[in-house]
């Protein structure tokens, strides 16, 4: 793979926009992911709902419960994570 000589223009257009671009999209990216993972979150809510209600019944789904708020729980902290890291790309 050729290098670009730093010195040139080319070198040294590349390394002042590059950086001054993957900054904001890195940020973007956190972000997106992160309401991905809010959305996988809250769509889980119908689920847990039905399995805390079959509690009730003789069959119980205490493990189905559990293993559906362990997922949600999951990715609620994936989601946070991934905006506090925007946050921080953002401010460094």
């Amino acid at each position: 793979m050729p290098r670009i000589d730093p010195k040139s223009k080319l070198g040294l257009f590349v390394s002042h926009v590059v950086p001054s671009v993957m900054r904001p999209m890195r940020v973007l990216w956190n972000e997106i992911i992160g309401f991905v993972f809010f959305v996988l979150a809250i769509s889980m809510t119908p689920g847990i709902i039905r399995a805390y209600r079959e509690l009730e019944s003789p069959q119980g789904g205490m493990g189905r419960l559990m293993l559906a708020a362990g997922f949600m729980l999951m990715l609620l902290y994936f989601g946070i994570t991934s905006f506090l890291r925007a946050r921080k790309i953002s401010r460094s």
